[in-house]
């Protein structure tokens, strides 16, 4: 199995918190950020452009995604060109339609002859992602996010559909596809294989990196003993007896590496 080291595929760290994009800034596995209204909320996030402007004093390399957050097209137009004002590296996100299911292609299409930067964002269609690309072209570079993640929230396998989507890619050269919302470490990989662009990963996934490749024996192992000690610590028991408890864990000499649960008692 790869090691991130040795992906092509690029990843872009999904967040809004101001304390964990600038510690991501120096790990050399990631190549950009995206953000969007709903993690800016949850962030607690109040003045828009005064986090983006302190975001990017420190991230001044990697590309960075904000969006408008105007439902009306001539009012996201006047939107985004401010925003991409802000910095050479800013993708401004559009989203392929606006809340009333009217398409938004006229204005990605101005916008990218424009040359603005952008990723158009909440693609979830095989059609979709055609239109974006036809509209994208010829225009500043771009990206497609595809919503991966919420495509198979819904029972379907994204995987066919993110390979015929990269069937556009090549006649669009000014064009990429990002793999978005993702829901497992295994996205990362399925991405690589297909020779997908770039891919989105949150807080959770992010965290699961230092996973890859671990030994499954010894996963195993660490799960047994995270319920033991949970075992331990809510008190269960199945005596009558107050003040039983279950022997101490009797670890087996190849495991001996593996750091033993904590006894609370």
């Amino acid at each position: 199995m790869k090691s991130v080291s040795d992906l092509k595929v690029r990843i872009f760290a999904d967040r809004a918190d101001k304390a964990a994009i600038l510690d991501l800034c120096r790990k050399p596995y990631i190549s950009g950020f995206t953000t969007n209204p709903t993690l800016m909320r949850k962030a607690g996030v109040t003045g828009y452009v005064a986090f983006a402007r302190e975001l990017l004093d420190v991230v001044r390399d990697l590309p960075i995604s904000f969006e408008v957050r105007a439902d009306g097209f001539p009012e996201m137009e006047r939107q985004a060109k401010k925003i991409a004002a802000w910095g050479k590296n800013v993708y401004v996100k559009i989203p392929i339609t606006n809340t009333r299911g009217e398409p938004s292609l006229d204005l990605i299409r101005r916008l990218a002859r424009a040359q603005v930067q952008l990723n158009v964002t909440a693609v979830l269609t095989l059609e979709q992602v055609r239109d974006a690309c036809l509209a994208l072209d010829h225009g500043a570079p771009s990206n497609i996010s595809v919503f991966a993640g919420r495509i198979a929230d819904t029972g379907r396998d994204p995987l066919p559909l993110m390979q015929a989507a990269l069937e556009f890619v090549p006649s669009h050269p000014n064009v990429e596809l990002i793999w978005a919302s993702p829901r497992e470490l295994l996205n990362i990989f399925q991405a690589e294989a297909i020779g997908c662009h770039i891919i989105t990963a949150t807080h959770d996934i992010l965290q699961k990196l230092p996973l890859i490749g671990k030994d499954l024996h010894d996963y195993s192992v660490e799960a047994v003993s995270m319920f033991y000690r949970d075992a331990l610590q809510s008190g269960f028991t199945l005596d009558s007896e107050e003040g039983s408890k279950p022997e101490p864990i009797q670890w087996a000499a190849k495991n001996r590496h593996v750091t033993e649960p904590t006894d609370p008692n």
